[in-house]
């Protein structure tokens, strides 16, 4: 493997070393450091032996992560072209693992490994790795290896100016295909965020964008991703285009017959008329729903606005990190979930059904959620969080 030769390398010429401390001896001394107010980092217990002794008991078996050894005195400078100048204290830069026991390399090694190999000049990534940067900029200096320029952009936030998340905007970009937002709105204004092109203009093709583009104009405020903006700017792009355009946009959006299809067997035993299909599937075809309908439901009797909305933030966390988003897959999620939080499956899936579309009445709830999919399911559930925040406490 590449990363072993290469954290070999580092090994063989003092740029790094074998470190066999046990996971309970790290976190007593991380416990220590912490109960002292000092910094909390690898003590450099192994960095001190003698290098033929790591050579031995690495071959006798023993297991050994190996960590690069940041220099302990000075400052670590390089420059960021939109910051200029960078200084780290070297005395705060943890000595970092490069390689761990199984052999694997952590991100470190193999983004400056594979960087390198990779011929690339400039690095630009998010202000959050600038902490990072030191070790890396130390790395490409142990390898004898030119550094790359480097850009760190600053992160978009929400409207609090908090780091944006999954938990107050929709990050992923499938909810934005379900919610209806044409692909070149999206595109624009995500491209003209944190930097400026010219005047009040926000309107522009990817390649003037591309054109255009200067690091000089960027702006290190952190820009704020407004959904209500983006809606505006989708709704300018919707106008432009012709009647045909749209209409053949909705039916490549929601109303292909791929997607009808899938929806009849869900209702076909619910409608007596056509013109009954469209109450009883709109929440498929929205965003966001409407729960002033259901507020009353909203307030489960035995239960406390505090815990739905705990039932609800767990749930969610689970759907997150679930693997299995098909029907039967989410059948076991929400039963396993009921039986370990108290909850009934009937009270919680009433509840799941008015967080996910807002009503009382609809197709199975699972065959629901798998059509609604999941970043639509996760939007939904928060906006249900919030919306229960905001109703009125119930009646004594």
């Amino acid at each position: 493997m590449i990363y072993a030769t290469h954290a070999a390398e580092l090994i063989a010429s003092g740029g790094a070393y074998r470190c066999f401390c046990t996971a309970e001896r790290l976190e007593a001394v991380r416990h220590e450091q912490r109960r002292q107010g000092l910094f909390v980092g690898y003590d450099g217990l192994c960095r001190g032996r003698p290098p033929e002794e790591g050579e031995r008991r690495a071959a006798a078996g023993e297991p050994f992560v190996v960590r690069m050894a940041m220099p302990r005195t000075g400052e670590t400078v390089f420059v960021d072209k939109l910051r200029g100048e960078v200084k780290f204290e070297n005395a705060q830069i943890d000595d970092q693992i490069l390689l761990k026991t199984d052999g694997f390399p952590t991100y470190h090694l193999a983004n400056v490994v594979d960087d390198h190999l990779m011929q690339i000049t400039h690095v630009i990534r998010a202000e959050e790795w600038l902490s990072s940067t030191p070790k890396h900029v130390v790395l490409y200096q142990s390898f004898g290896w030119q550094a790359p320029e480097w850009v760190h952009m600053p992160l978009l936030r929400n409207a609090d100016k908090s780091k944006i998340s999954k938990r107050k905007n929709p990050v992923s970009l499938d909810y934005y295909q379900d919610a209806g937002f044409l692909p070149e709105a999206l595109l624009n204004y995500l491209g003209t965020m944190g930097w400026s092109i010219a005047g009040d203009r926000e309107k522009f093709t990817l390649d003037e964008m591309v054109e255009a583009f200067d690091f000089g104009r960027v702006s290190l405020g952190g820009p704020v991703f407004d959904l209500v903006k983006l809606s505006a700017m989708n709704a300018d792009y919707l106008r432009a285009l012709p009647d045909a355009e749209i209409v053949r946009r909705l039916r490549a959006w929601r109303l292909s017959d791929e997607k009808l299809a899938s929806l009849v067997p869900l209702v076909r035993e619910r409608i007596q008329r056509l013109d009954e299909f469209v109450p009883l599937t709109d929440f498929f075809f929205s965003g966001d729903v409407d729960y002033a309908p259901v507020q009353k439901e909203l307030a489960l009797k035995n239960r406390t606005p505090k815990e739905v909305m705990d039932a609800l933030t767990a749930f969610g966390e689970e759907l997150d990190a679930a693997r299995d988003f098909s029907i039967t897959g989410l059948d076991a999620l929400a039963r396993a979930f009921a039986e370990k939080s108290g909850w009934s499956t009937k009270e919680l899936f009433m509840l799941l059904r008015l967080a996910a579309t807002g009503k009382k009445a609809t197709p199975p709830l699972f065959e629901t959620l798998a059509g609604l999919g999941r970043e639509l399911v996760r939007r939904r559930i928060r906006q249900c969080i919030e919306y229960i925040k905001k109703m009125p406490a119930p009646k004594a």
